[in-house]
């Protein structure tokens, strides 16, 4: 007699009442996960077992004309992993991305997550995952607020006015009592206004709009950065205050002096020697360098200007007391973020709970008993 099998499908409003939009209880797991990479208990894919994931990369031509071209940002990508602790499970973050689909009343990117057990690979749970990824996207830099920025920061600033940087700012603020100003910009003025507008309602402190990159720096305590992959924004050493802490969930591009005069902390070692390592396969590593969050880090490594990632300090182990953290009020601080499926799969994990315990979602089934012709014995040979 064979086992049915079935999984639990959330959908955005199931994801909502479970409590995706919840910005602190997502930090809190946040940091719970990062002391579990930092211990080394968790798996992704990729030789180190830490790569950010495996994408489709879209040809400039072919002779096929069904086939999709490549494009800015435009991409598929699998990201699995297996995280321990008491999570203890395994899932894949599935996502599209294509800057056409806000002309189709889309997101630009489509995401789900699939849960699984770890030991049979049957499904657990089916979830959309929009909400989920931005969730988990903004809190990864506010656990380092948590655990890097001067307590008594009171200006934020917030370059590049989207989504992504709407997910940070709700985080990063529930870790920031003291915030009082959020200083918002944008290549568009109306995005930037529009973010103000929502921050100050949204928080209750002064938002304001820059029309300049460097003003908008200045005074700074915390910069939040989720600007374009395609057009990253560059700065000057100068513009940034003392003790600022800076957040990079998107690219920029700055003067060697900004890196190198920067305390950097990574958000995992090993994911960023995975990039290197995707970087030199590549057919232009330099290139390559160019299109990920850490590039301009990893081009200085390989001139011997700035100590290898192997001797480098990452969140993990900030927070479990083996690296120090902000070691005096002038030290400014560059936070380095590009994205794991582990943070996925456990705020999926908690989110999955919550949806058992108030009866959320739908079953879908697999099968009330897996098929098989009556005169096949069951098969023990693997991969069957």
């Amino acid at each position: 007699m064979g086992k049915r099998s079935g999984f639990l499908y959330l959908s955005e409003p199931d994801m909502i009442e479970a409590g995706v939009l919840d910005a602190s209880a997502c930090v809190d797991v946040c940091e719970d996960v990062f002391k579990l990479l930092a211990t080394g208990d968790y798996l992704m894919g990729g030789p180190n077992h830490s790569s950010h994931g495996l994408g489709i990369e879209f040809p400039v031509e072919s002779p096929f004309p069904t086939m999709p071209l490549a494009g800015p940002d435009r991409r598929f990508v699998a990201m699995p992993a297996y995280l321990g602790g008491r999570y203890d499970v395994c899932g894949n973050k599935w996502y599209g991305s294509n800057p056409a689909n806000p002309s189709r009343g889309l997101p630009r990117s489509v995401l789900t997550v699939m849960l699984n057990d770890k030991d049979t690979g049957e499904p657990l749970c089916l979830m959309s995952a929009n909400l989920l990824s931005s969730a988990r996207t903004g809190a990864v830099p506010a656990v380092a607020c948590r655990s890097l920025a001067r307590r008594d920061s009171e200006v934020c600033a917030v370059i590049g006015c989207g989504p992504i940087n709407r997910a940070c700012f709700r985080a990063i603020q529930t870790q920031m009592p003291s915030l009082r100003k959020v200083v918002c910009f944008d290549i568009s003025a109306q995005v930037s206004q529009a973010f103000a507008d929502w921050a100050q309602a949204k928080s209750g402190m002064t938002g304001v709009v820059s029309t300049s990159l460097e003003d908008a720096l200045g005074d700074a305590d915390v910069v939040t950065v989720a600007a374009s992959r395609v057009k990253p924004l560059h700065v000057e050493d100068a513009w940034f205050k003392s003790g600022a802490t800076v957040l990079l969930t998107g690219p920029m591009k700055a003067e060697d002096s900004f890196w190198l005069t920067s305390r950097i902390v990574y958000d995992h070692i090993q994911l960023q020697e995975a990039y290197v390592l995707d970087a030199l396969a590549a057919p232009d590593r330099l290139k390559y360098y160019d299109g990920v969050i850490g590039g301009p880090l990893y081009k200085l490594i390989d001139e011997g200007k700035l100590r290898p990632l192997a001797d480098s300090t990452d969140l993990g182990n900030v927070i479990l007391g083996n690296k120090s953290r902000r070691e005096n009020a002038e030290e400014r601080i560059v936070f380095v973020a590009c994205g794991m499926a582990v943070f996925d799969v456990a705020w999926g994990f908690d989110l999955y709970q919550n949806a058992l315990e108030r009866g959320l979602g739908q079953e879908l089934v697999l099968w009330d008993e897996p098929y098989r012709e009556d005169a096949t014995p069951t098969s023990v040979v693997a991969g069957s």
